[in-house]
């Protein structure tokens, strides 16, 4: 273990690429209209808020890494390769996402995301589960991307891609 008075540069990397990043939401949020909606807050209040923690977030992996680095880190959990298949099972989650929205809709997609996301983290846990995994996973993905989809159309005015014109799927 190196002693706290050691500089980490590759942690303090991680935490200016947090801060960049950050910066550039920040940037990007620059364009959005600010014209408040129905509850007062305007579309970009939170591409604002975003960039605020990850800059604070950002600084506070800076200040971290140059007083002696992360302190308590815990083991790897797995091997010391990355685990693929899980990879692959993410990865066709946001590609779904992207290509699906339009079609199916908003709560749909992301509803399908969260369930690849997930099949692909229980099998780099370990956990192959079953039909259950997929009816458990299938409602918690509806019961996050509804109430989302419903905050962003209905009290931010921000429209995004429904099943239905109604607006309510």
């Amino acid at each position: 273990m190196k002693p706290d008075t050691d500089k980490h540069p590759l942690q303090t990397l991680v935490g200016l690429g947090v801060g960049l990043v950050g910066l550039g939401i920040a940037l990007g949020a620059l364009s959005i209209p600010s014209a408040s909606g129905y509850a007062g807050i305007g579309p970009n209040f939170l591409p604002w808020v975003v960039a605020a923690a990850l800059m604070l977030c950002g600084g506070f992996m800076v200040r971290e890494a140059r007083s002696g680095g992360f302190r308590n880190m815990e083991d790897a959990v797995g091997g010391d390769r990355p685990y693929w298949p899980g990879f692959v099972w993410m990865s066709a989650g946001l590609l779904a996402n992207a290509a699906l929205i339009t079609t199916i809709g908003f709560i749909l997609s992301c509803a399908l995301c969260f369930v690849l996301a997930a099949r692909g983290l229980r099998l780099a846990a370990g956990q192959g589960g079953g039909v259950r995994s997929w009816v458990t996973d299938t409602v918690t993905g509806l019961l996050i991307a509804a109430p989302v989809y419903w905050m962003f159309t209905k009290f931010l005015a921000i429209s995004l891609p429904g099943l239905t014109q109604s607006g309510w799927l």
